[in-house]
C-alpha cells in the first residue's frame, strides 16, 4: 500500500475516486480492494446503536442499549453525563465494528412541534454546543468517529428535503450555527452530516459558504462532510461546494456524473482529489484503530448505565409536597405508561433495546405496594368510562395517585411534525378527574417535547422523564420514592399554549419556504423579551433539597477586547438531602444596542453537594460572551459600555446580578453622508462633539425656541425631531449659512471616523 494518501490517490482511476464519494450500500463506504482500502460501516446512534443486521433489511437492527434521547440528555445540563453516554455508545460501536456513529443531533428547537425534537438538545445554542462537544469527545475517545447533524437549520420535518429555511445572516450565525461551531472547534468530529433543506434558497449540500468557507475555513474542520440520506440534489455542484460523501449508494448514477464533469473540464480533478483525501483520511484512521482487539459487548452493564443516566435527566417541574413518596403510603399507579413506558422516538434513531424497564415492574422488584389501574392506554387516545371510574376510585382510596402520561409513539416521530401541543384528550380528562378527588396527584410525563398542561395548577407534582431510555421505569421509580435526587433542568421553555410560541404564524411554512421572522428571538429570548407568562421557563427544575447563592464577584469590573474576567459564586446546599444544582450564567446587554434579547445563556455548571456543603463555581468571560453577530462587520461584535452578568437557577430565577463594563476601540462601520440622522451622530462619542458644536452655533436657525409652555413645539418634540433629522435638513431649516457649513461639517465628521478604527 502507498505510504501517503496522496500517493494512494495517484494510483486510483478516475472511476475509483468518484466511487469513494458515494456509499457502497445503505450503511457502508466503498472499498478499493486492489489498493487495500477497506469499507467502513456507519450507523445511526444519537442515543444508541441502530446497526443493521448482516443480511437484514434497513429496519432490522441488532440489539443495543437505548440511552436517554437528546431531549432527556440535554435536560441533565451535565457535560460529564453526555461524555459518559458517548463513551458507552462508543464502546458498543467498537464492539460491533462500526466506524462512525451518526450523531449527535443538535439542531435548535425552533418550535415545539418539530417531529424530531426528541432527538435534538435545546432551544439554546450554548447548551446544545457544550453538550454536543462532550458527547463527541466521549464517542471518539473509544476510537469511533461521530457525525454531528444536521448541518444546518433543519428545524422541521415537513417538506424537509426541499423547503428553504429563510433567515438573516445574524440569525443563522447566532442561533443555528454556534452548536456546530463549538463541537467542531472543541471536539474535532471525524465527519459532519449536511442537512436536507435549503437555506435562503440554496441547498445546504451545495453551499460553498457553509461547507467550505465557514465549516472548514473559519472553524478548521478537517474531516469529511457526508450527506443526509438522499439529500443530494446536484452531485457535481455539491462536490464543488465541499460535500465529500453522498449517502447512501446511488448505484453509480452520481459517480458517473462526477466522472463526466471531470472529463468535460467543468469539475477540476483537484477538487475530487481533495474530497477523496478527506474520506480516505478518516477511513484509514478508523482501519488503523480497528486493528486493536474489540471490547466485549456488555449490554447488561450498559443497561445499568442507562438507568443511572435516565435518573439524572429527569426534571421535577412542580412539587407541593407529594414527592418523594413516603414509606407506608398507599399508592395508586394510573395510566398505560406505567406498564408500557415511552422511552424513545420513532424514525432513524429507533433502537432495538436490550431490555425495557417499566415503573410497574420496578416497583414490584423493590417490594413496593402499588394498586395499578390502566385508565388509558399508552399507544392511543382512548377513553372508556368504566376504566376512568376505576382509576378515580383507586385515587380516592390512596394516599398518593401517580398518573403516568405522555405522547403515544404516533404523536411524534421523524418524518412529520406535530399539529398541536396537546396530550391525548383522554389523558387530560382523567388527570383532571383524579386531581379533583386526590390532593396528592403526581403526573409523570413521557414526552419528547413540551405539551400543554391545562391541569398543572390542579395537581400536586409533575415529574418529566422526557424520553429517558430503556431504563426509564427504574429511574422513575427511584425518583418517585427518593432513592435518587431529581437534578434535571428544562433545555427548552414550556409555554402555556402553542399560540404563544415565537414562530407560531410561520411554522412550518407554505411547503416551499419557512420564514424565520422571529430572528434571534427563539425560545426564552422571545418569552423574556415579551415578558410573557410561561408554564415553566428555560433552565427550570426543582430538587428535593434547596440551594442559595452567595459571595458572587467579578475578578475585574472591566473587560477588554482581548482580556478575560473571572466570575465566581458560592453555592450552598441548605437542605437535609444531597442534590445537584445547575448554575446558569446569562449576559444582558445594557448598551442600548438594538435587537438584543434581554439575556442569553453563556455558561453553566452542574455541582453536587451534600447537605450543608458549599462550593465555589468559576466561569471565565471573554468578549465573545458579550457579542452578537454584526452583519456589517461580518464578525462578532460587542458594543462598548455596560453589561450585566446574571447568575441564577433559570432564565426567570436570577438572584445574582453583577455590573460589567466593556472597553474596546472597535466600532461598527459608520458611513456619514447627507442622509445620516443627527441622532446617530450625537450618540457616537467620536462624532458627538462635532455635532454639538454645530447645533449650538445654529440653535436659533434650526428652530430651538426653548420649548416653553406656550411653544408650538415642546422641548421633547424638538429633541425627537432633531434625533431623526438628516444632515441635509440643515439646508431646509438652517438657511443659507447652515447650508454653506454642511460640506465642512461632513468633512469634520468623516475625519472623526478614521477608516482604520472602523476596520479593527
Amino acid at each position: 500500500m502507498p505510504d501517503t494518501i496522496a500517493e494512494l490517490i495517484a494510483q486510483m482511476t478516475l472511476e475509483e475516486k468518484a466511487g469513494l464519494c458515494s456509499g457502497a450500500d445503505f450503511w457502508h463506504t466503498k472499498a478499493v480492494g486492489r489498493l487495500n482500502v477497506p469499507s467502513m460501516m456507519v450507523s445511526d446512534g444519537p442515543h444508541g446503536l441502530r446497526t443493521q443486521q448482516e443480511g437484514g433489511g434497513v429496519n432490522d437492527s441488532i440489539q443495543a442499549v437505548c440511552f436517554p434521547a437528546g431531549c432527556a440528555a440535554a435536560a441533565s445540563f451535565d457535560t460529564e453525563l453526555l461524555r459518559r453516554e458517548g463513551e458507552t455508545i462508543g464502546e458498543e460501536a467498537r464492539a460491533v465494528g462500526l466506524g462512525v456513529v451518526l450523531g449527535p443531533a443538535i439542531n435548535i428547537k425552533r418550535s415545539p412541534l418539530c417531529g424530531r425534537n426528541f432527538e435534538y438538545y435545546s432551544e439554546d445554542p450554548c447548551l446544545a454546543g457544550e453538550l454536543s462537544a462532550a458527547f463527541v469527545q466521549g464517542v471518539q475517545s473509544r476510537g469511533v468517529g461521530t457525525s454531528p447533524k444536521h448541518f444546518a437549520a433543519n428545524n422541521q420535518e415537513y417538506r424537509r428535503m426541499t423547503s428553504s429555511s429563510n433567515m438573516t445572516e445574524r440569525t443563522l450565525r447566532e442561533i443555528y450555527l454556534p452548536a456546530f461551531e463549538k463541537t467542531v472547534k472543541e471536539a474535532r468530529p471525524w465527519t459532519v452530516m449536511s442537512s436536507y433543506n435549503r437555506i435562503n434558497g440554496t441547498y445546504v449540500g451545495e453551499s460553498r459558504t457553509l461547507l467550505t468557507d465557514i465549516l472548514r475555513g473559519e472553524w478548521g474542520f478537517d474531516g469529511f462532510v457526508m450527506s443526509d440520506w438522499g439529500a443530494v440534489s446536484d452531485r457535481v455542484a455539491a462536490l464543488a461546494a465541499g460535500l465529500d460523501l453522498e449517502m447512501p449508494a446511488s448505484d453509480g448514477v452520481n459517480d458517473q456524473k462526477i466522472v463526466a464533469a471531470v472529463r468535460a473540464g467543468t469539475l477540476p480533478e483537484a477538487v475530487l482529489d481533495k474530497a477523496v483525501a478527506r474520506v480516505l483520511n478518516i477511513v484509514l484512521r478508523w482501519a488503523d484503530l480497528a486493528r486493536a482487539p474489540r471490547p466485549a459487548l456488555d449490554l447488561a452493564r450498559d443497561h445499568e448505565t442507562a438507568i443511572r443516566l435516565g435518573a439524572q435527566c429527569a426534571v421535577l417541574l412542580q412539587n407541593r409536597g407529594a414527592l418523594p413518596i413516603q414509606p407506608g403510603q398507599k399508592v395508586a399507579y394510573i395510566g398505560g405508561f406505567a406498564a408500557t413506558p415511552r422511552y424513545q422516538g420513532g424514525g432513524s434513531s429507533h433502537v432495538n433495546p436490550y431490555r425495557v424497564d417499566s415503573a410497574l415492574d420496578a416497583a414490584a422488584a423493590r417490594g413496593r405496594t402499588v394498586n395499578y389501574v390502566e385508565g388509558f392506554p399508552a399507544d392511543r387516545d382512548q377513553r372508556e368510562e368504566a376504566e376512568f371510574l376505576k382509576a378515580v376510585e383507586a385515587a380516592e382510596h390512596a394516599d398518593v395517585a401517580v398518573i403516568f402520561a405522555g405522547l403515544p409513539d404516533s404523536f411524534e416521530s421523524e418524518g412529520y411534525d406535530r399539529k398541536h401541543m396537546c396530550l391525548p384528550d383522554s389523558q387530560n380528562n382523567l388527570i383532571a378527574r383524579v386531581a379533583a378527588v386526590q390532593k396528592n396527584t403526581v403526573v409523570v410525563l413521557h414526552t419528547g417535547s413540551p405539551v400543554e398542561c391545562p391541569w398543572a395548577d390542579e395537581v400536586n407534582a409533575v415529574l418529566c422523564m422526557y424520553l429517558g431510555g430503556e431504563g426509564v421505569g427504574t429511574a422513575a421509580d427511584a425518583l418517585l420514592y427518593g432513592d435518587a435526587e431529581p437534578s434535571g433542568r428544562l433545555p427548552e421553555t414550556w409555554p402555556l399554549r402553542l399560540e404563544d410560541t415565537p414562530c407560531y404564524l410561520d411554522f412550518p411554512g407554505d411547503g416551499h419556504t419557512a420564514e424565520y421572522r422571529e430572528g434571534v428571538y427563539v425560545g426564552y429570548r422571545w418569552y423574556d423579551a415579551r415578558r410573557m407568562a410561561v408554564r415553566w421557563p428555560f433552565g427550570h427544575g426543582l430538587s428535593y433539597t434547596g440551594f442559595v447563592y452567595k459571595a458572587a464577584a467579578l475578578s475585574a469590573d472591566t473587560l477588554t477586547e482581548d482580556g478575560t474576567v473571572t466570575v465566581t459564586v458560592t453555592v450552598r446546599n441548605t437542605g437535609a438531602r444531597p442534590g445537584s444544582e445547575v448554575v446558569q450564567l446569562y449576559i444582558a446587554d445594557e448598551t442600548g444596542t438594538a435587537g438584543r434579547p434581554p439575556k442569553e445563556l453563556r455558561h453553566f455548571a452542574k455541582v453536587w453537594l451534600e447537605p450543608g456543603a458549599e462550593t465555589q463555581v468559576r466561569f471565565t468571560l471573554t468578549a465573545r460572551d458579550l457579542s452578537y453577530y454584526d452583519e456589517k462587520l461580518g464578525d462578532w461584535y460587542a458594543a462598548p459600555g455596560a453589561y450585566t452578568v446574571l447568575v441564577g437557577h433559570s432564565s426567570r430565577n436570577i438572584p445574582t446580578r453583577l455590573p460589567l463594563q466593556f472597553v474596546t476601540d472597535r466600532r461598527r462601520p459608520f458611513t456619514v453622508d447627507e442622509n445620516t440622522p443627527m441622532g446617530d451622530l450625537l450618540q457616537d462619542e467620536r462624532t458627538a462633539p462635532v455635532m454639538q458644536a454645530v447645533l449650538q452655533r445654529f440653535a436659533g436657525a434650526m428652530g430651538d425656541n426653548g420649548g416653553g409652555e406656550n411653544a408650538a413645539i415642546t422641548a421633547e418634540a424638538s429633541r425627537q425631531m432633531m434625533d431623526a433629522m438628516p444632515l441635509r435638513a440643515m439646508t431646509s431649516f438652517g438657511g443659507a449659512q447652515a447650508a454653506a457649513a454642511l460640506p465642512g461639517l461632513l468633512a469634520a465628521l468623516r475625519a472623526a471616523l478614521p477608516e482604520k478604527k472602523d476596520r479593527e
